[in-house]
């Protein structure tokens, strides 16, 4: 079996997804709060920057910035996913490499990552993460979609409110 290298770039930006091992669970909108406490619990310890993120009901995407001369986003994956897993009950069926492990069985081992490249890419996986509650029919539009950056990039001003609405959406008179 090949072995994986990931792509280390000391205060870079990253893309990330992250996936629950059963994709038909909702644990992670769920327990969106949970998530959250998580995320804050090891930026405390291991600060990066969450320049974007949609959580959906069994997996994540975000883009991190580390800090200069840091590019150990693997730690933090793993000190997310601990923290969230001991916050919920067990009794998840576990495999016996899983018991063996003692591992939990919420989420998948590894997860994705690129580098990334500039800002046009920045932009493309921004754009991702920002309408892929759209495209796995979670909401008509970016903006109703709770658990995501996408207001917090609206109100910047990186995005109209109407981003990544249909035609059939952008017409409504939605206030």
């Amino acid at each position: 079996m090949p072995h994986y290298v990931r792509t280390h770039v000391p205060g870079g930006s990253f893309f990330f997804t992250v996936a629950l091992l059963e994709r038909r669970r909702s644990l992670l909108t769920d327990h969106a709060d949970t998530l959250r406490a998580s995320f804050h619990q090891v930026r405390r310890k291991r600060p990066f920057t969450v320049d974007a993120i949609v959580v959906l009901p069994d997996h994540l995407h975000c883009i991190w910035t580390l800090p200069a001369g840091d590019a150990d986003y693997s730690t933090r994956w793993r000190l997310i996913k601990a923290a969230f897993s001991r916050s919920l009950d067990a009794g998840e069926p576990l495999s016996a490499r899983r018991q063996l492990k003692q591992e939990r069985g919420i989420w998948q081992r590894r997860f994705w990552e690129h580098a990334i490249r500039d800002e046009r890419d920045y932009a493309a996986h921004a754009d991702y993460i920002h309408y892929n509650p759209v495209k796995h029919g979670h909401a008509a539009r970016a903006a109703d979609w709770p658990y995501s950056s996408f207001r917090r990039w609206v109100a910047a001003g990186l995005y109209p409110e109407n981003w990544a609405a249909g035609d059939e959406v952008q017409g409504l008179d939605l206030e």
